[in-house]
């Protein structure tokens, strides 16, 4: 099963009134994906062996470091699981948003990628972008801050 199949397992479960999905595959393989309190759901692969739990641990600190001076006010876009962070689909593609760019609610506006799944993060709320509060390639935590729109 390749990272394509998961994502869309995933995203079924999640548009889903489902909880858990478990699929095996031809070869003995099996995928359990269960939604848990975060919105993100967890993985679990077995094989013949005992089951091997894919988890991201809860990072110490996730660093947040402005790209703009000014303290900007409005609503946050909020990280929705534990991942790394890239503002663009690709190193040679451009950012999904910039600073004064304005974006709709579901705009994709990041990526947080979390057990090599790249996840779209859409904004969930219109306006203008008024910050962008990390990096390219922090680590974010469930509920770290990334932008902030007026």
């Amino acid at each position: 099963m390749d990272i394509d199949q998961i994502k869309e397992l995933i995203k079924t479960l999640e548009e889903s009134g489902l909880d858990k999905l478990t699929l095996k595959d031809k070869d003995g393989s099996e995928i359990h994906l269960e939604k848990t309190a975060q919105p993100s759901p967890r993985v679990v692969t077995e094989h013949a062996a005992p089951a091997v739990v894919h988890q991201v641990a809860p990072l110490q600190s996730a660093p947040q470091q402005p790209q703009q001076a000014e303290a900007s006010v409005g609503e946050s876009i909020t990280s929705p699981l534990v991942g790394t962070f890239y503002s663009a689909p690709s190193p040679e593609d451009p950012p999904f948003v910039k600073v004064g760019d304005m974006v709709k609610e579901d705009s994709v506006v990041c990526i947080v990628e979390a057990m090599k799944v790249m996840n779209e993060v859409k904004a969930g709320k219109s306006g203008k972008v008024t910050q962008i509060c990390v990096s390219d390639a922090d680590p974010v935590e469930f509920g770290t801050k990334l932008f902030t729109v007026e």
